[in-house]
């Protein structure tokens, strides 16, 4: 299964909820750690470029003299790799994932990537700006301009990456199966129902 989700729309609790629920393991953080050490990056790195349009990334790793090995591993070189490097990684631990434990992803344009597998349910999570802005100013307590500043930085990063890449709008309703304003709803109203779906496509236990 894989979740997206707007910033402010709750992605960080939602999806581990529902992946404790369906008894299925939860893929956050672990994606860009291999990712990383495919790449031969530290993980800082991976983790602040995912589903990003930057090419600091690259600059770091030509400066390590690594890039990707087609195999996973890292290869000696002063060439600066071309980014789809990162992107291809990426998808690689995605696709392997999904053909082998499964379980609930939750960002990383998933749902792009897996868009052909028939055995997986695509979510998207989502709300009006202003009860996205609340609740993450809820959320990090930190002050609005702040928070509206990030948001807007994260939603525009988020676009270009998928846009860039896959050629499509992300918030597109056409490529999920499930869409939810998890902004209305309590959370656990939002999991109950993404629930619901993934068992109806017999998803989890």
């Amino acid at each position: 299964m894989t979740v997206s989700a707007s910033f402010g729309a709750g992605g960080q609790d939602v999806a581990p909820a529902v992946a404790r629920r369906l008894g299925l393991p939860f893929h956050d953080r672990a994606i860009p750690v291999t990712v990383a050490s495919r790449l031969g990056v530290p993980v800082e790195d991976a983790e602040a470029n995912d589903e990003t349009v930057v090419r600091g990334l690259w600059r770091l790793v030509a400066s390590l003299g690594t890039m990707p090995d087609p195999v996973g591993g890292v290869l000696p070189t002063t060439t600066l790799p071309d980014e789809r490097a990162y992107r291809e990684q990426t998808e690689r631990v995605l696709e392997e994932i999904a053909a082998g434990p499964g379980g609930v992803v939750l960002g990383r344009a998933a749902a792009m990537v897996l868009r052909g597998r028939p055995d997986v349910l695509h979510v998207r999570l989502d709300g009006p700006a202003e009860r996205r802005l609340a609740a993450a100013v809820d959320l990090t307590g930190q002050p609005e301009k702040e928070v509206r500043r990030l948001m807007a930085t994260n939603d525009r990063a988020r676009e270009a990456y998928v846009r860039q890449f896959y050629r499509c709008d992300p918030t597109d309703a056409r490529h999920y199966h499930l869409v939810v304003d998890a902004t209305a709803l309590p959370l656990e109203t939002t999991v109950a129902l993404v629930v619901t779906a993934a068992r109806a496509r017999g998803i989890g236990s």
